[in-house]
């Protein structure tokens, strides 16, 4: 970890933040101290893109924990997919996915449409661009809206873990916890 975290910090809202965090992961993550800790008007502009992808996107959800999944695997980002797969235990998904994300291709878990979708993520996360082929799948799937949004998700996702890894954030057991918290 490369800035120091802030367990206490001043900030009321940054307080609220580490409260919720603490209530639905366990405890309050690392990457909030760090990063909210530090720098506390983060946490408002956070908040508000958090919102946007929980409650405002027409992608099923689980589709969107795998997608930002897997781009934070691809971008080597193991705060972010802990967290990830701590939601998607919390939401009781089936685990099996998310360990096979990087060999969607050929894993019998994933349907068509989470393929295309996954495929995507993946050329865009190492590329920065989709090819015609690549596009021209997800568009057999996906609806103009949808093709937006899952492009806006995989972009907030990688915003988030080139955030954590450049702070030098790693796991902090979230998914351990919530699998302990299920019990």
């Amino acid at each position: 970890m490369r800035v120091q975290p802030v367990p206490k910090p001043k900030s009321l809202i940054v307080r609220a933040a580490y409260w919720m965090a603490r209530r639905q992961l366990g405890k309050t993550p690392t990457a909030f101290q760090v990063i909210y800790g530090n720098a506390p008007h983060l946490a408002r502009a956070t908040y508000g893109l958090v919102q946007t992808m929980e409650k405002k996107l027409a992608l099923p959800e689980e589709l969107k924990l795998l997608v930002t999944t897997q781009s934070s695997l691809i971008n080597g980002c193991t705060f972010c997919a802990d967290l990830h797969r701590a939601q998607a235990i919390q939401a009781d998904m089936g685990m099996e996915r998310f360990r096979d994300l990087l060999e969607f291709r050929t894993s019998p878990h994933f349907s068509e449409s989470e393929r295309a979708a996954l495929a995507f993520t993946e050329e865009v996360t190492r590329d920065r661009k989709a090819s015609d082929a690549t596009f021209e799948a997800l568009r057999s799937h996906f609806d103009d809206r949808q093709i937006v949004e899952l492009a806006w998700l995989n972009g907030i996702g990688n915003f988030f873990n080139l955030e954590a890894v450049a702070l030098g954030l790693e796991s902090d057991g979230l998914a351990a916890l919530a699998e302990q918290r299920r019990h």
